[in-house]
């Protein structure tokens, strides 16, 4: 603490002239280099505060030659931060290189190493080549370490060079090392290149992921993040290796990171759909319930996370909190966040058994200061009459409660999701109409409006002054939004079909048919205008049929996430996509994303709802000049200087790198390695049935000749041919036709 509040001096700006003049001065007079130690400091310094160091290149590279560690630690910082921008200059320095790579200290090679990899010169790569590989086997568990993760930076850098110089496969032998943290980074280096699109595909068996697991209890705690992680690459063949491995890795959710814990639950509801066992997959869930309440005692970020995770944990398996919904009652003094989270968790976990208990907690709710948080707290109680059947009388009565109090907001929220209580069930609760319409006044939102026109449309036979209630709220008909303008437009025409016989009722439909069909821009609002109009002059008995024609009841299961969409965003746990609730890929540019994969092991209710990854769509490597050209052999076919090394015939489509299987001591051939392959342009074999189907052949002699136009296109239907692909069969012409 005193080194680092003593440092704190040296961070103003200061002179490049200035630092050059010190650096040169130091190299005479400086026997203990306390100078030039001094003088890096303020250098690294000022790079920190964004300050531009590079004309000092030179200068600080001619201290790279000397014998200390803290001083070459410096000189390597600066190297990364401008060692890429003076490509002209970095010969300087990589004499210095080869020989802190020889160094006895393995401080100092692991530093040499680390630093090349941030250089991405070809000079510098060429260089690195050797060095890395031989730091791979190096003896030294740090240098080892450190080498694996500069696998993936020459990797990104070089995609070819790395495959050609054989680091892929020294990382997998590397996943068999002794030590733990090497074991770990060799996992973190191959998942990130597996992650890119042109990068190898990293799968485990299970000799593989078993030795993973042996590691797992002496790693750090970013260790086993990425060794638990990895697991999700592993696919069960049989019920049982999926049961051992979860019974090997559920004492991970006593762990004190929460990063720790969600990774564990994200394996751990993996590795469920390829389980046969009840009692297990239930046991499962009863222990992941309490490490996640004991996450909500963290901070709020972790708060937040982990509430946008149990929310599709208990979507997909409900028996892990069914019980605890006491726990996400709100606190006083919770973000706002937090508490919408929590609101939403709690309307998931009712029930008939504890629907008295949260719905007067929602209630106190309803009465809070915050005006989106009473807002979703009054909707909730509404959804949960609708969820909870048992308790629908008591929510009706909680939301006329709310209503006496004549605050505007809370109004609005409760005539919105009583008119959902309305068609849930039909003919029970019409007997509140009265005291809705008696807040008639109060709304000036939209939805809330429009949820009033509804009722008071759907039910015109029941109001007796109804014709005076739309008459005056088509007042402002023209000036009202889009929604309510389309809620008046039908309930004035139901009102008109409930009392045709009513001369004001006549009135009305009239005079808001005109305007809907004649001073309104909106196509919808004016389709339907027209629609109407239509209906009533041509057939008034069949308007009436379509019109007021039975509702079906509103469930709760338009709530309900699809089950195969679940089951994919639940391999991302614990990160980004758990959080929006989205799939990475669709957010985040070059991601790939993750799925279920078929095999023997998965259960039958997760395989029909099994969503096959699309295939990956890499950047075109070819460009197509338009116009006529030489016509070569060869232009079909995408050539590069890989596929000119291979001796004819053309490879398959997928090209395994050349990894050397291994044998044990038995003299089998040890199948603890880790499939490695080349992911071009075509995916894993077992995939190859799920990415394109074949085009239908055409029988027809002249489906071709609308290439022959040019641009023109031609605007008649055209026959297809009956059968897969998408075509269409011979009684879909009439679809086309209409």
């Amino acid at each position: 603490m005193a080194s680092a509040g003593q440092d704190a001096k040296f961070f103003q700006r200061g002179k490049i002239e200035e630092f050059r003049a010190d650096l040169q001065a130091a190299e005479s007079k400086d026997k203990k280099f306390i100078k030039r130690k001094t003088v890096l400091k303020k250098v690294v310094a000022n790079i920190t505060m964004g300050n531009d160091m590079s004309p000092l290149f030179t200068d600080v590279v001619q201290c790279l030659g000397t014998p200390l560690l803290e001083i070459k630690k410096m000189v390597y910082l600066f190297l990364m931060s401008y060692g890429r921008s003076r490509p002209d200059q970095i010969h300087m320095v990589i004499p210095n290189f080869l020989q802190d790579c020889n160094d006895r200290n393995p401080l100092i090679r692991a530093l040499a190493i680390r630093t090349m990899s941030y250089i991405p010169i070809p000079e510098v790569m060429e260089a690195l080549s050797d060095n890395l590989r031989h730091c791979l086997k190096d003896r030294d568990p740090y240098v080892r370490k450190t080498a694996a993760i500069c696998v993936v930076k020459v990797y990104n850098a070089d995609p070819r060079r790395a495959e050609k110089g054989g680091f892929v496969e020294q990382l997998r032998d590397l996943m068999l090392d002794a030590n733990a943290t090497v074991v770990a980074n060799a996992v973190a280096a191959l998942s990130e290149i597996g992650d890119r699109q042109d990068g190898v595909i990293f799968k485990l068996n299970l000799a593989t992921a078993n030795r993973l697991l042996a590691a797992l209890g002496e790693s750090s705690e970013w260790g086993q993040i990425y060794i638990l992680d990895s697991l999700l690459r592993y696919v069960p063949e049989r019920h049982a290796d999926a049961e051992t491995m979860a019974e090997r890795i559920i004492i991970h959710l006593n762990h004190a990171n929460s990063a720790v814990v969600l990774t564990t639950i994200k394996i751990l509801l993996y590795l469920m759909n390829y389980m046969e066992n009840r009692r297990l997959v239930e046991h499962c869930c009863k222990k992941m319930g309490p490490p996640l309440v004991a996450l909500l005692s963290s901070g709020p970020e972790v708060q937040y996370v982990t509430l946008r995770n149990i929310l599709l944990i208990i979507q997909r398996r409900p028996a892990v909190l069914k019980n605890d919904v006491r726990v996400f009652f709100c606190k006083y003094n919770d973000p706002i966040y937090v508490k919408l989270a929590k609101l939403e968790i709690m309307y998931r976990l009712a029930r008939a058994e504890n629907a008295k208990e949260v719905l007067a907690e929602l209630q106190e709710y309803a009465s809070e200061v915050d005006i989106d948080f009473v807002r979703k707290a009054v909707r909730s109680i509404g959804r949960l009459a609708i969820k909870v059947e048992a308790a629908a009388d008591q929510c009706i009565q909680a939301l006329l409660n709310l209503m006496e109090n004549k605050v505007t907001y809370v109004v609005q929220e409760a005539i919105i999701v009583t008119k959902d209580i309305f068609r849930r069930y039909p003919g029970q609760y019409e007997g509140i109409i009265p005291k809705l319409c008696e807040h008639l006044d109060a709304l000036d939102e939209s939805e809330s409006k429009a949820a009033m026109v509804w009722i008071i449309g759907q039910f015109a036979d029941r109001i007796d002054n109804a014709d005076e209630l739309l008459d005056d709220l088509c007042y402002t008909f023209l000036e009202e939004h889009v929604e309510v303008q389309l809620a008046l437009l039908t309930a004035t025409v139901k009102l008109f079909i409930y009392k045709a016989s009513s001369e004001r009722a006549k009135t009305l439909v009239h005079k808001v048919l005109k305007w809907a069909t004649e001073e309104v821009d909106n196509p919808d609002l004016r389709d339907r205008g027209f629609m109407y109009w239509r209906m009533l002059a041509i057939n008034p008995s069949a308007a009436k049929d379509i019109v007021l024609a039975e509702k079906p009841a509103i469930t709760t299961d338009s709530d309900r996430m699809d089950r195969g969409a679940l089951d994919q965003l639940l391999l991302h746990t614990g990160s980004l996509g758990s959080i929006y609730h989205k799939n990475p890929e669709t957010f985040i540019r070059g991601a790939i994303g993750k799925s279920l994969v078929d095999s023997p092991a998965l259960n039958a209710h997760s395989r029909m709802v099994l969503i096959p990854l699309a295939p990956t769509a890499l950047p075109p490597s070819v460009v197509n000049v338009t116009g006529p050209g030489p016509i070569e052999s060869h232009s079909s076919n995408l050539v590069d200087a890989e596929a000119l090394e291979r001796p004819p015939p053309p490879p398959p489509p997928e090209s395994k790198l050349p990894i050397q299987p291994q044998t044990n001591g038995d003299g089998q051939q040890d199948q603890s390695t880790a499939e490695v392959s080349r992911n071009g342009n075509s995916s894993e074999p077992e995939d190859d049935d799920d990415d394109v189907a074949p085009l239908p052949k055409s029988d027809d002699p002249y489906a071709n000749l609308a290439g022959a136009f040019g641009t023109y296109m031609a605007d008649e239907p055209r026959p297809m041919a009956a059968g897969g692909g998408g075509g269409r069969g011979r009684n879909d012409l009439d679809d086309l036709l209409f």
